[in-house]
C-alpha cells in the first residue's frame, strides 16, 4: 500500500494545529506509551505525560500558522516525516513567535500516530 505522504503530512498538521489551538487536552489519541516528545529541551515520554506537558503549557490562547510543510517517507513501512515551521500568535499578542516542529508518524490499523514529535522556537 502506498501513501500520498505529502498529503497525509498537510491532513495531519490541519487536523493537529486545529485540535491543538482549540483543545490540546484532546490530542491524547495521537501518542502512545512509547511516544516522546521533545519541547524546547525537555523530554517527555508517554502520552499522557505529553498530554499533561501540552496542558500545562504557560499561556491559555494559541493560534498556529503553518509557513513551510516538508514529508518524506520514512521506511518501507509508511512512516511519514514531516518538518514545519511558522508562527505562533500566544494569548493575543501582537508578536508572533517563530516555530519549527518535526512528526514521525507511524502507521496504525489504518491510521496514524506520533512516535516522535520535537518542538522549538525559533529565536532571530
Amino acid at each position: 500500500m502506498s501513501v500520498d505522504f505529502n498529503s497525509l503530512a498537510q491532513e495531519f498538521c490541519t487536523f493537529y494545529y486545529d485540535q491543538f489551538d482549540k483543545d490540546r487536552a484532546q490530542l491524547g489519541n495521537l501518542y502512545r506509551d512509547h511516544s516522546m516528545l521533545t519541547f524546547e529541551s525537555s523530554q517527555i515520554q508517554g502520552a499522557r505525560n505529553i498530554i499533561e506537558k501540552l496542558t500545562n503549557l504557560g499561556f491559555t490562547k494559541v493560534v498556529h500558522r503553518i509557513s513551510t510543510l516538508d514529508a518524506q517517507p520514512a521506511s518501507e513501512n509508511g512512516d511519514v516525516l514531516v518538518m514545519v515551521t511558522g508562527e505562533l500568535i500566544i494569548d493575543d499578542e501582537s508578536n508572533s513567535q517563530r516555530y519549527s516542529q518535526v512528526f514521525h508518524l507511524i502507521p496504525d490499523s489504518g491510521s496514524y500516530f506520533v512516535l516522535n514529535d520535537i518542538f522549538r522556537l525559533n529565536y532571530a
